[in-house]
């Protein structure tokens, strides 16, 4: 499961990457909103994907509530669950 768990944490990273630096400024500069619409779902559900298995991780691995508190703060950080990958998630 831990691998499952590294891969939707790189991917709701990415995807929170694409939302900030992509789909934003297209829809401010160019009046495009269609980037954050597709964009912000993908990432909605990555985010609630990646909580889901934050919380079966914990038990799973008996996290204390300190790693589990940075790992769920890292999903909102931009480059946060790139981090908590290389730090935590070994």
């Amino acid at each position: 499961m831990l691998k499952f768990f590294k891969i939707i944490a790189l991917l709701e990273g990415t995807s929170l990457l694409l939302l900030l630096l992509f789909a934003m400024p297209m829809k401010y500069m160019f009046q495009e909103p269609i980037f954050v619409q597709i964009i912000g779902m993908a990432h909605g559900i990555l985010f609630i994907v990646y909580m889901i298995m934050a919380i079966m991780q914990k038990i799973e691995s008996n996290w204390s509530l300190k790693i589990f508190g940075i790992i769920s703060i890292a999903s909102v950080i931009p480059f946060g669950t790139f981090y908590v990958d290389r730090k935590y998630l070994k």
